[in-house]
């Protein structure tokens, strides 16, 4: 038997990329192998837009390696962070069907791999795979689920509660208590609503007072009782 051509071997690593994404797994062998065959993957330096808020949507994607963060900036030039999307989540599903372009802008925070998956063949494959449908709105509703997550921490009203409360819903899914930051401090800070200079100060407070400890991209809980009881305080539950 000869050895798998590269383009075999392409296609063998573009499937088992869309088979480990929430999107498309389950899907069978022979569908995975006609959607890997019309999408393409692009790379992207750090810094590298994806798309901006406005362009005509060209597709969904899914981030086979890295990381790319979803934004949108106000009128005055503040960025507000909507999600950090890493490896095997999709974003902009709710593109497909939209007139207007893509409602935010992506880009790469980390050298990223995405696969974009290319709007015309994929609804096609919707007409006629209902279930896939389906599928793309449950992913849609997990987007959802985080902006709605995102304007609950937003409206309350101190950074150090917001982070606060960042660091107590991170810590409950963290091994050891240790807290990857989604890319660097500033996108933490942007997604806080807040300046990295402002980050830093309540972080640093956290860590005199010896619930943290924080590293170039990890922060460790040390006292998550104490966190907790101090989120509490800040919101006059205490």
């Amino acid at each position: 038997m000869p050895p798998p051509s590269s383009a075999d071997l392409k296609l063998t690593g573009l499937i088992g990329t869309l088979r480990s994404s929430q999107l498309f797994s389950g899907l069978s062998p022979e569908d995975l192998g006609v959607i890997a065959k019309f999408v393409v993957a692009e790379k992207l330096a750090k810094g590298d837009y994806l798309f901006h808020e406005g362009d005509p949507a060209r597709g969904c994607y899914l981030v086979q390696s890295g990381a790319i963060n979803v934004h949108r900036v106000s009128a005055v030039g503040k960025e507000q962070v909507i999600h950090v999307f890493r490896t095997g989540e999709s974003l902009a599903e709710a593109s497909l069907a939209a007139p207007t372009g893509y409602p935010a802008s992506a880009r790469a925070v980390e050298p990223s791999t995405v696969l974009l998956i290319p709007k015309a063949p994929i609804l096609d494959l919707i007409g006629r795979r209902p279930d896939l449908a389906l599928r793309m709105l449950g992913s849609m509703s997990s987007h959802l689920r985080v902006l709605v997550g995102m304007l609950d921490d937003l409206t309350l009203k101190d950074v150090e509660t917001r982070l606060l409360n960042w660091l107590v819903k991170q810590e409950r899914g963290a091994t050891s208590g240790v807290i990857q930051l989604p890319g660097t401090k500033r996108v933490l800070a942007a997604e806080l609503g807040t300046s990295s200079e402002t980050l830093s100060r309540t972080l640093a407070r956290l860590r005199d007072q010896k619930m943290i400890t924080v590293a170039d991209r990890t922060i460790t809980v040390l006292a998550a009782p104490a966190l907790l009881a101090q989120l509490r305080r800040n919101l006059g539950e205490n």
